[in-house]
């Protein structure tokens, strides 16, 4: 298992912390701040999902006028993790 903690830039959500499984998909999502029940729900969506399908569904996200967005962050941090 994987555990990635990511600090969040451009977003109400302050950190993202997130387990991988050794197969690559995503066990459990907790974001730290933000819309509490949009971050559960997008945390809940994810759950069990590969992590490249994540990215690709979650990417390019934005919330309103900002360039970014708690789950378009997630993506940031999944494309992180699968770097390293």
């Amino acid at each position: 298992m994987k555990e990635i903690d990511y600090q969040t830039r451009g977003t109400c959500s302050r950190r993202i912390q997130i387990l991988l499984n050794d197969d690559n998909t995503i066990a459990r999502v907790q974001f730290q701040g933000g819309c509490s029940g949009n971050t559960q729900g997008v945390a809940s969506l994810v759950i069990g999902m590969p992590a490249s399908e994540a990215i690709k569904r979650l990417k390019g996200i934005r919330c309103g006028a900002k360039s970014t967005s708690c789950p378009d962050q997630l993506a940031l941090a999944l494309e992180q993790a699968e770097e390293e």
